[in-house]
């Protein structure tokens, strides 16, 4: 793999071909500019480079300061996606991925540019994550390449394969927590977050501590199974049964692999619900509390006062959607009721 030096800045070169997608371009660029090493400097050198330096997109055009020369020399590379009809990428540009490659960059595809890594011969006997309507394509046209479809992200060795653009966010996360810690990528997803409306005091955004973990991995499972029952007790014992370790093992592990204990990541979780809760359903703040897994209104509104900056209320006032466009909860609850009920 490319030497790390953070203290000048790793490099990690974005390809804006012609009819790049500009979402997946722009988010690249954001995300990584923003991350951050200990002592607040930048933890790495973002350059959008593009072939003769120059490419054009949805009708606009742009000079880019660097040429294919910057994916060769970079640490990590990442090629977004490209609009509809693009066609073939020109060889000098599957060269210099080729290239970097071999002098053991990281190189991250997004959405369909997994097939242009295909083109390049760098998904050869390599396991990658597409689109279903995407994958059928690679799997007739590259049968070499073991394709998974529909996963967020998958890493296999230096080569890292995205769904596409709404997922690209958590494999950016996943490479940066990767090479900076889990402190690190809160901190760059934390910066991403603007409120849709303005309050006298801001709302806190609440991280998903699944961040940067691998999807399918037991950990994942797992968080998804405690999201699925907010509403019950949960206890550390609960959780380290349902990984097989002990509860002194998983402690660790669920910290190493997170960055936070067990018991903040349900708070958490149960504040996230009790959010989205107060943002798109009518329900009292008693039913909220209890939905969300709180033993108490009084525990609850501390709490959440407490993660969030601002009292249940005062958030539902500046979050909440408009009438019209209200979700009824309940329906959902008594279903996860029934399915309780039905396991037990």
């Amino acid at each position: 793999m490319a030497d790390f030096n953070y203290g000048t800045g790793h490099r990690v070169a974005m390809l804006a071909s012609n009819n790049v997608v500009p979402f997946e371009l722009a988010t690249a660029a954001e995300i990584f500019s923003r991350a951050r090493l200990s002592d607040g400097s930048r933890a790495y050198s973002v350059r959008i480079c593009a072939p003769n330096g120059a490419f054009r997109t949805l009708g606009l055009s742009g000079r880019t300061a660097w040429d294919l020369g910057a994916l060769e020399c970079a640490g990590t590379v990442i090629v977004p996606g490209r609009l509809l009809g693009a066609g073939s990428m020109p060889p000098e540009v599957l060269h210099a991925l080729r290239q970097a490659a071999a002098a053991g960059a990281r190189i991250a595809s997004l959405g369909d540019s997994v097939c242009v890594l295909a083109e390049a011969g760098l998904l050869n006997g390599v396991r990658a994550t597409a689109h279903r309507i995407i994958a059928t394509h690679l799997v007739r046209k590259y049968p070499e390449v073991e394709v998974t479809p529909d996963l967020s992200y998958v890493e296999s060795g230096q080569i890292l394969t995205s769904v596409g653009s709404e997922k690209s966010l958590e494999l950016f996360l996943h490479l940066i927590r990767q090479d900076l810690g889990t402190a690190a990528a809160v901190d760059a997803a934390q910066s991403l977050v603007v409120p849709t409306r303005k309050t006298g005091n801001r709302a806190q955004f609440v991280v998903d501590g699944r961040l940067g973990l691998l999807e399918g991995s037991a950990l994942v499972d797992l968080l998804n199974w405690a999201e699925k029952n907010l509403g019950r007790d949960i206890t550390l014992a609960d959780m380290a049964a349902r990984t097989g370790m002990s509860s002194r093992s998983f402690s660790r592990h669920f910290r190493e692999q997170t960055g936070t204990t067990p018991v903040q990541w349900l708070i958490d979780a149960r504040v996230r619900l009790a959010q989205y809760l107060l943002e798109n359903s009518s329900y009292g703040i008693d039913f909220v509390a209890r939905r969300s897994g709180f033993h108490s209104s009084d525990a609850f509104r501390d709490r959440f006062r407490r993660k969030v900056g601002v009292s249940p209320r005062a958030y539902r006032k500046a979050f909440r959607v408009p009438l019209d466009h209200l979700l009824d909860p309940l329906p959902q609850v008594q279903a996860d009721a029934e399915r309780r009920s039905a396991e037990l």
